[in-house]
């Protein structure tokens, strides 16, 4: 036999050794997050699909709504339980992450339409809506297209108007049809702590993740294939999806409290939530100095406040 055709027969062999330990550990690696971080709260059925909701708390109902990469555990490491005091708080996971299954055209409308049906079955009719980042737009869309099932909303960090920049070569990979379904296997295979760390971190700047989050996050579950693929398909959608949403936004009805770091380098006050307030009549913004895209964490204080102003506004205090 030829040595090229020796060698060939080899690389064949690395490449099937490759992708089969790549896939059994990637399986691993996900049964691990799953067995680490359960779901904290139940599963209900909504039009045939499985949504991941965490309940705490009485008083008037007030619906969480995480951003990209998220789930229920953004809220539960500690703005949930300070928030349980006053209100009736149900956080959800969106379509695809945490323990909510993944849906076809997972747009913005029709997330915030399952999201909606969804707290209707848990008996609440007119929450108050807050989400952020990514759930921000998702929280947008319930105003829009669900003016009778809300009484106010609240926007952190919230992507709201049209924006310039193109998509990140990451979100391209992983929204790809083709692409994906390679990249995302070795992502949760092989992905080393220490560039997950890395991530956590970077999503916080300029302040430092609270000591603990990554511990109670549990970044396995966002490293899941399914999730991967989910959420960069929601991310590649939104620009356009925001585009038709903002020339709707004079329908909303409700009062609306926007939060937003100056500090924020991931969605930009100066793009979105400023020129939003402006906009908007039923809108009040709450600047925060030196705060990034996390202000649920670096600046939970003023997050409380702005939920209490909501609820007053809503006549719901």
């Amino acid at each position: 036999m030829k040595l090229a055709a020796k060698l060939f027969i080899l690389l064949v062999i690395l490449v099937v050794v490759f992708v089969a330990s790549t896939l059994w550990k990637a399986r691993s690696n996900e049964a691990r997050a799953e067995a680490a971080f359960p779901p904290e709260g139940e599963i209900l059925v909504v039009d045939g699909v499985n949504v991941h909701a965490v309940v705490r708390g009485e008083g008037p109902d007030l619906v969480l709504i995480h951003g990209s990469s998220g789930s229920t555990r953004d809220f539960t490491f500690g703005l949930m339980e300070a928030l349980a005091s006053d209100y009736r708080v149900i956080a959800l996971d969106r379509p695809g992450l945490g323990y909510s299954d993944a849906i076809d055209d997972a747009t913005i409308d029709r997330q915030a339409s399952l999201l909606q049906k969804a707290t209707a079955q848990l008996g609440a009719e007119k929450p108050i809506v807050m989400g952020q980042s990514y759930g921000g737009s998702v929280a947008l869309a319930w105003a829009v297209n669900h003016p009778d099932n809300l009484s106010a909303l609240v926007g952190l960090a919230t992507p709201s108007l049209p924006w310039t920049s193109g998509l990140s070569t990451f979100y391209k990979v992983m929204s790809h049809p083709v692409l994906s379904p390679i990249a995302a296997p070795v992502l949760t295979a092989w992905v080393s702590n220490e560039r997950v760390a890395n991530e956590v971190e970077s999503v916080f700047a300029p302040q430092a993740a609270p000591e603990g989050y990554a511990d109670h996050f549990g970044p396995g579950l966002t490293l899941r294939r399914k999730s991967l693929r989910a959420n960069a398909l929601q991310r590649a959608g939104l620009l356009d999806e925001i585009q038709l949403l903002s020339k709707r936004y004079d329908e909303i009805t409700v009062p609306i409290q926007l939060v937003h770091g100056d500090a924020d380098t991931t969605v930009g006050l100066e793009i979105h939530s400023r020129p939003l307030a402006a906009q908007l009549e039923l809108a009040e913004l709450m600047v925060l100095q030196g705060i990034g895209h996390m202000p649920h964490h670096s600046a939970k204080d003023d997050i409380i406040a702005a939920v209490h102003r909501a609820a007053t506004r809503a006549a719901l205090h």
